[in-house]
């Protein structure tokens, strides 16, 4: 995100750095990276760490729950041998999260040192066939006692739904605006949905083909380091076909699906490569309705979530 969020102050966010992690929080840092979650940069003199900070949807005690299995997820793999698994460190309680407040979780990685990148394509092949090699070993591992199986469920669907019928309080600028846009664009997403829970039908029968998956390989989750590549952002990861971690991978032409049919003795399906494209898209659509049904200003963060809105919803054909 651009910018912090307004009701977490920093003394409360470095009580919970020290409750939970024994930080003593001298610097902290707001770090305008992503779309999405909040991050900082946190030190004590000696030592650095990332901090993440997500907003949690409602019930959000359900939410905190998905969220501690994902990263519990990454803290497994690391600890089985997956070095490239960026984890969260776990607090004097053992916990990978910890909640700040009713709408915050809390969530402590090592300060990685190395060459970041942002969302979009990969900067050249070398790149993409990195993320490839660990992908494939993330599909090979055990399956961790914390993971939780993808349900194909879209976040905030129900919002959709409720803005579609014209259910948004006026809450802030773009509240209004959001509705005649998807009124505009109702039988398109509506196409969507009804294309989606098609695929979704069928995705349930191949629970046998299930595994560990990352959720969103791209570019900007990676880290070159001195040591090699690693894998950042794991707070999505679930179990699920392995089409969720290869649908944006593939440069276009198939190769990499083919790469991987050989690496692994897998054949990617393309109903369910299309199910996670599909699916992906409609996430971003909960995820900026949801925020629009909320109260809001004309923030930066605000500002790029609806010009992402329009461009989604108007590209929807």
């Amino acid at each position: 995100m651009l910018t912090p969020p307004r009701d977490l102050p920093s003394d409360r966010l470095r009580a919970v750095l020290f409750r939970h992690w024994s930080i003593h929080a001298e610097i902290l840092e707001y770090v305008p990276l992503g779309f999405g979650s909040h991050h900082w940069r946190a030190g004590d003199g000696d030592r650095e760490w990332f901090v993440t900070v997500d907003e949690l949807a409602t019930p959000r005690q359900t939410a905190f729950e998905r969220l501690t299995a994902a990263l519990g997820t990454a803290r497994a793999l690391c600890t089985a041998g997956l070095d490239f698994v960026v984890a969260p460190e776990t607090g004097t309680d053992g916990a990978v999260s910890a909640r700040a407040g009713t709408r915050f979780a809390v969530s402590c990685y090592p300060y990685l040192a190395g060459e970041h990148f942002d969302w979009g394509e990969f900067r050249d092949e070398g790149q993409r066939q990195a993320v490839f090699d660990m992908i494939v070993g993330v599909h090979g591992a055990a399956v961790p006692g914390a993971a939780r199986t993808d349900d194909f469920t879209i976040t905030h669907r129900a919002e959709i739904d409720a803005a579609l019928a014209g259910h948004v309080a006026d809450e802030g600028p773009y509240a209004a605006p959001m509705v005649d846009l998807l009124a505009r664009r109702a039988g398109a997403l509506r196409a969507e949905f009804a294309r989606y829970d098609a695929l979704a039908g069928a995705a349930r029968t191949a629970s046998a083909r299930a595994v560990v998956t990352h959720g969103e390989p791209h570019a900007g989750n990676t880290i070159r380091t001195s040591e090699g590549w690693r894998l950042l952002d794991w707070d999505t990861a679930l179990v699920a076909p392995p089409e969720r971690d290869l649908w944006d991978l593939d440069p276009g032409d198939g190769s990499l699906l083919a790469a991987y049919a050989h690496a692994t003795g897998v054949d990617p399906r393309p109903e369910l490569i299309e199910l996670y494209r599909r699916r992906w898209d409609l996430t971003d659509a909960g995820e900026y309705v949801h925020r629009f049904r909320r109260p809001h200003t004309d923030s930066a963060d605000d500002a790029q979530s609806w010009s992402n809105l329009v461009e989604l919803i108007d590209g929807m054909s």
